[in-house]
């Protein structure tokens, strides 16, 4: 049956917890990018032609968080990032997962990298934060 393969992605369906806050308030259309960072699998070719492949060891990520200007998350980030500043230890688990299947992301060291731009306007502008991760799992579920 043609159903079974039929697949739904909703927005409302993406979770992200740093540590133990949940975020909420996400801005209206993309609101979370995850990028690797390291250069994933190269390639070296010799003059005789000679082919070497070299794996990237840097398994951590970047991740860009964007909030509505009134979301209490925002709040958190900004605790977090002064926290660091301050302290040097203000490290939580980041956790990212469509509970409709799919995409699992998943670090047990994440930190805010610096704080959001603030603007101000006609319109609330949304509030995009920076983090980065140290080691990190990315895996796609299925079938």
């Amino acid at each position: 049956m043609a159903a079974g393969r039929i697949k739904t992605y909703n927005p409302r369906e993406i979770t992200c917890t740093l540590g133990s806050h949940i975020v909420e308030g996400y801005a209206e259309d993309s609101f979370i990018q995850i990028e690797p960072n390291g250069d994933g699998i190269t390639k070296k070719v010799g003059c005789d032609g000679e082919i070497v492949r070299s794996v990237s060891p840097d398994r951590t990520y970047n991740i860009r968080i964007v909030l509505l200007r009134s979301s209490a998350s925002a709040k958190f980030l900004q605790d977090k990032f002064d926290e660091d500043v301050e302290t040097g230890n203000a490290l939580f688990p980041i956790l990212i997962k469509d509970l409709k299947g799919g995409m699992v992301f998943a670090s047990d060291a994440c930190w805010v990298v610096r704080s959001a731009p603030r603007q101000f306007g006609r319109q609330a502008p949304d509030l995009e934060w920076e983090l980065s991760t140290g080691e990190a799992d990315l895996t796609e579920e299925g079938e």
